[in-house]
């Protein structure tokens, strides 16, 4: 093997077809682009949606409802997951955001609400922004605290 004989690996080099190079090269004219209309010219481009004059189907299909721009979202999460939490050893007796998002259970800008869905019987001190009034008393009745920020 010597530098004349060096070669690239076979496949590893595509030719591309060079496009509007004369009429010898075959893809001369109108460069693939077909015959004159809209899409042959440069500086080409289409809205997004754009159904070429026809209604788009944006406009043509019933709007309805009312969406409320003040709504609150809120990351919901049961206290069984809590619960489960404990089991593992991943959490003791203090839960609030910061240790929420480290368990990637919440992000940074979510809004918090415990729910009440499943059995908790470990003692937790939960900071959080909302309790429903079943996650509440769960948490009250296994000698813990909820406290809402």
């Amino acid at each position: 093997m010597s530098l004349h004989n060096l070669t690239p690996a076979e496949g590893s080099i595509k030719k591309g077809k060079r496009i509007a190079r004369g009429e010898g090269s075959g893809k001369g004219g109108t460069a693939t682009k077909g015959h004159n209309g809209q899409k042959s010219r440069s500086g080409y481009s289409r809205k997004i949606g754009f159904e070429g004059g026809q209604m788009p189907l944006q406009r043509r299909v019933p709007k309805f409802g009312f969406t409320n721009i003040n709504r609150k979202e809120y990351q919901g999460i049961n206290i069984d997951t809590l619960q489960a939490l404990v089991d593992s050893g991943k959490i003791t007796d203090t839960i609030n955001l910061d240790i929420l998002i480290a368990l990637r259970l919440a992000d940074k800008n979510d809004l918090v609400k415990i729910l009440g869905n499943g059995e908790l019987k470990a003692k937790l001190n939960i900071t959080v922004h909302k309790f429903t009034a079943s996650a509440k008393a769960a948490i009250e009745a296994a000698g813990g605290e909820a406290v809402t920020l």
